[in-house]
Formats: structure tokens, sequence, C-alpha cells
């Protein structure tokens, strides 16, 4: 028996589609609904004949997930959160799949759709995801954004676009921002976990790292205007990690050295054009590779 289970907060507007993608495919439907939530979201589940549950607010799915996959009957296993869908194809490849499984967990690859665009950089395609899987093979940590603990062998799907969950992800800015907001404040705890103390350079240093690991280490200037603004969001996001930190410690004053905040800024301005040119070599034809290798090694 195979178990749709999902997880929803506020998500009248995308959870129909999500439910309805699972049609035909699982045996039974099951929706964890928020407790936070405000809208019409277990009307709209309990409308499509879903079992419905309700679970005290958390902010972040991770730890509504073992609660969630416990209240299925199935021995398997079809997980989606309520901005995601299951395409036709992908629908018949778990329906093969399922006629005899030949592993414990599959990871299937996900497309995320953000700001009306497919992103196909490094850090959103293939984005695979833990989603069919035995009842007991998996169990999820509390943290934000973590992995599941695995039990048994795994098997991931082919890197098809045809065969990849479908995520109607941030569609807003004011989606993102929001998002933004929440997330960070899990992940401050993470930071703080680990004995962290506020630097007033990270200000400068941990959000350029995150613009040059987004944009230019992962690709993300193949997405064109989307990458560059998703890559500026997600730089944003790492200062308000530790800006929330920053509060945390009691918005203490911090005497500004010009000079450290200058050999902070000189490196990174290095590292920038070191990337820059990366840029350029990635993207020329076999000449223009050669002449920004070589102009690299003079300028940078």
């Amino acid at each position: 028996m195979l178990s749709g289970v999902i997880i929803a907060w506020n998500e009248e507007k995308n959870l129909s589609t999500a439910i309805k993608s699972l049609f035909g495919l699982v045996d039974e439907v099951v929706v964890v609904v928020d407790e936070a939530s405000t809208d019409k979201t277990y009307q709209v589940a309990k409308d499509l004949k879903c079992r419905v549950f309700k679970h005290t607010h958390t902010g972040i799915v991770e730890p509504m997930r073992n609660f969630a996959i416990s209240k299925a009957k199935g021995d398997w296993i079809l997980l989606l959160d309520a901005d995601e869908e299951i395409p036709n194809d992908l629908s018949q490849k778990i329906k093969k799949i399922m006629e005899a499984p030949k592993a414990d967990f599959y990871k299937i690859p996900r497309k995320n759709i953000i700001f009306g665009k497919w992103i196909v950089s490094d850090h959103w395609w293939p984005d695979y995801v833990f989603r069919l899987f035995k009842k007991d093979a998996l169990k999820w940590d509390r943290a934000i954004h973590s992995l599941p603990f695995t039990r048994g062998e795994g098997i991931e799907l082919e890197e098809n676009p045809d065969l990849a969950i479908i995520h109607h992800n941030y569609s807003s800015m004011s989606e993102y921002l929001e998002k933004i907001d929440r997330y960070t404040d899990h992940l401050k705890e993470t930071v703080k976990s680990k004995g962290y103390n506020f630097k007033l350079s990270d200000l400068v240093a941990k959000p350029f790292d995150e613009f040059v690991n987004q944009f230019f280490a992962r690709h993300g200037y193949k997405d064109g205007v989307h990458g560059l603004i998703l890559s500026l969001l997600q730089s944003f996001a790492e200062m308000v990690v530790y800006l929330k930190v920053w509060e945390d410690e009691g918005q203490n004053e911090i005497k500004i050295n010009p000079h450290d905040l200058d050999g902070e800024i000189s490196a990174k301005s290095k590292e920038f054009r070191w990337w820059s040119y990366q840029m350029k070599i990635d993207k020329g034809n076999l000449v223009q590779k050669m002449w920004f290798k070589i102009a690299r090694k003079i300028w940078v």
C-alpha cells in the first residue's frame, strides 16, 4: 500500500494541485495541517476526501514529517510538500517502481519554479529530495533543511526533467522575504549552537561568500537576471542570520576599525575578480578561455 503524505501551512492556493496530482497513484492521501494555518487549508484537504490531522505550529516542516508519516497506513510513503506536484510521467514511473521495488528509498529530482522560471543552476537543479520510501526507512531530524537518517539501500532516479517533482517555489518577493524572516530565526539558532560569537567582519564576509557561491561557483549566472536576483536574495538572507545573532547578543555597540574593513573588502574584491574571470572562461570559446586564464594570472 502506498500512502501520499503532505504537510501544509496556509497552503490553500497550492494544496489542491498537490493532492490531485496523487490521485490514481496512491491508495490514500494523508494531510497534516499546521495549527497556525489561518486560511482554508484544512477544509481544502477535507473536501478532497483526505485523511486530515493537525499539528502544533513549528514554523518549518522537518519536525512535522515523522508525525505525518506515522499517520499513514501504507508500508510505502510518497512525501510531498504542499507546493509540489507529481507530473504524469513521474506518476507512471513511480507505478512501475512500486510493482517491484529494488531499493528501500528513492531520491527524486525536483524542478524549482521561482519567480515564474525553472531555475537550472547547480543549487536548484537537479535538487534531489527523499520522497519515495518504505515507512521505516527514513526518519527526519528536527533541524531546518536537515537530511533524513536512512536505513537500507537507496536509488536516485535519472536526472530527467520529465521525471521530476514540480516545486512551485517562491512566486513573489513578498513570499521570499516572509520565508527569509521565518527561516533565519531557525538558522541563527544553528549558528549559535556551534558557539559562534558575532564579528563585524562577518557582515561583509558571510553575504559575499554566499553570493559568490550561488552566482559563480554554482553557476547562477546561467539563469540570467533570475539567477542574479536569487543570488542577491540568498546573500541577503545570510546577512540577516548574523544580524539576528547580533540582536540576540544585545545589539552591542562595536567600534569600526576602517583598516580591518579595508582589508576584508580588499580581499573579497580580489576573490570577486577571480570568479568573474572564471565565469568568462566557462562561457568563452577555446581562444577566449586561454586569454582569460592568462589575464587572470596577471591581474588577480
